[in-house]
């Protein structure tokens, strides 16, 4: 485990409404023989202390391959509701003294190697912010980011919830924090963002699936 991540929550944000496939609770469809989910928490687990899936349905799966946390606000109010529930997370558990939190979208299941590593040099000097996001090609991968918690959880949390409650988008969000967006563009492929039948298909056909 690298060095300053025995202080880091991991997150996986799986609360979308699986629109465009068909309504399922995507984070459990198959990929290569295992949930979507396993993979992203895969790819968070050698860089964190600590792992948390963030759902709105199907909670009683999802625990049992992490700890599991529900959205801060019912139904499918978007992946802020899913951050304002990891601060809420974090702010009702300050004696465990995470001093930063890590997310990644379900539907991203190989993100490059040591990305929280890169995220965290650029947070390290994001003052006021304390966050930074992924960029690819310009294009911000928002839900790909680490935030300073320090001592202030509970300030994340209320700041998320403001967010939500007047637009609900984790951009504008960012960009009223000030966030540093750090350009991955020589790992662009690997922000998958599998949101298709298709792309599960293609994804599988790339590495080797049937």
């Amino acid at each position: 485990m690298p060095a300053g991540a025995e202080r880091i929550v991991g997150a996986v944000l799986a609360g979308g409404a699986g629109t465009r496939v068909g309504g399922t609770d995507k984070g459990l469809l198959p990929l290569l023989g295992r949930p979507l989910v396993e993979h992203a928490l895969d790819a968070l687990r050698p860089q964190c202390a600590a792992l948390l899936v963030v759902a709105n349905r199907n909670l009683h799966r999802y625990v049992e391959l992490a700890p599991t946390i529900q959205d801060s606000t019912p139904g499918h109010a978007g992946p802020l509701a899913g951050l304002a529930a990891a601060f809420g997370f974090l702010a009702a558990n300050e004696h465990a003294r995470f001093a930063w939190l890590a997310t990644l979208p379900v539907d991203c299941p190989e993100p490059p190697g040591e990305f929280i590593a890169r995220l965290r040099a650029a947070a390290d000097g994001a003052v006021p912010s304390g966050c930074a996001y992924a960029r690819t090609s310009g294009k911000p991968q928002p839900l790909v980011a680490l935030y300073r918690i320090g001592d202030d959880a509970s300030g994340w949390l209320a700041s998320a919830q403001n967010a939500l409650e007047r637009h609900g988008s984790v951009v504008r969000w960012h960009a009223e924090l000030g966030a540093v967006a750090v350009d991955f563009d020589a790992d662009a492929a690997a922000f998958h963002n599998l949101n298709t039948p298709e792309d599960f298909a293609e994804y599988e056909r790339a590495h080797g699936g049937t």
